[in-house]
């Protein structure tokens, strides 16, 4: 299975390696990423002025690596329609440093860039982490892996866009992997204001959540230690789920926690 791999914090994120290193034992890893930090850039794409692309130096063996200009959807389009050989089999995007949780899906630049893959029909995976400054990228990325896995294998198939939030714990820590769906909650709502010397100015600020999340979402799970599964769809809030999911992420758990990966 071609696996292409993008982001929004941009082609040296160490996320990135960490996931491309889980993902390259599972198939044919290229990594197409922007070549500076591009978060809470959500679906923007590049129109109005040409965007080049230049191969780098990959930080693991048998990986190619391009860099682009714009933005993390421009990234996964050239990639999948002139950098990758058809057909691409999965989309990951990610690891994200900070929460993709609740509202704030919608201006994510990590799901922006899976949703160009989900709207060519191709599976899409966004994956972060809670914490902003967070170096425990080893769960999410191994957890990206088995779920990479069940979709080369077929146990996993259907219509998928999926976004992957772990809890900022090592491993052990992990009490489980849920199937949620998204709180209706922003951590972006915050404006602070400052002055220059000259004029005012304002800063749209994340805060951390001051209320209790409602049972079965996202951000409940993270609260409770648990690696929060959703499902999204070009209409975001559709139901059911893809049949058979829920069981899965109860089984991705003990997978998550044992020893080895398997199909």
């Amino acid at each position: 299975m071609k696996i292409l791999i993008s982001n929004d914090d941009g082609i040296h994120s160490a996320g990135l390696w960490t996931l491309a290193s889980h993902l390259n034992t599972i198939g044919r890893v290229t990594i197409v990423a922007p070549d500076r930090e591009q978060s809470a850039t959500g679906t923007s794409l590049t129109l109005r002025h040409p965007l080049r692309v230049g191969k780098v130096t990959s930080h693991v063996g048998g990986i190619e690596c391009w860099a682009t200009e714009g933005l993390p959807g421009d990234a996964v389009i050239l990639g999948l329609e002139r950098v990758m050989e058809k057909p691409v089999g999965l989309v990951v995007s990610g690891i994200n440093n900070g929460p993709n949780v609740g509202d704030d899906v919608l201006i994510s630049g990590t799901v922006g860039a899976a949703l160009q893959a989900y709207l060519r029909n191709i599976p899409a995976v966004a994956v972060s982490t809670f914490n902003i400054e967070s170096n425990n990228h080893e769960t999410p990325a191994r957890l990206a892996a088995i779920i990479a896995a069940d979709i080369a294998s077929g146990r996993l198939s259907g219509d998928i866009f999926l976004n992957v939030n772990a809890p900022d714990i090592p491993l052990d820590r992990i009490k489980g992997v849920r199937l949620c769906h998204l709180a209706h909650k922003t951590h972006i709502d915050t404006v602070k204001e400052g002055h220059d010397g000259r004029r005012e100015f304002y800063w749209l600020v994340r805060r951390k959540l001051d209320s209790e999340a409602a049972a079965g979402t996202d951000i409940k799970a993270i609260e409770e230690d648990c690696v929060s599964v959703t499902e999204l769809h070009a209409d975001l809030f559709r139901k059911p789920p893809i049949p058979g999911l829920e069981v899965l992420c109860d089984e991705w758990f003990g997978r998550l926690t044992s020893s080895s990966i398997s199909r």
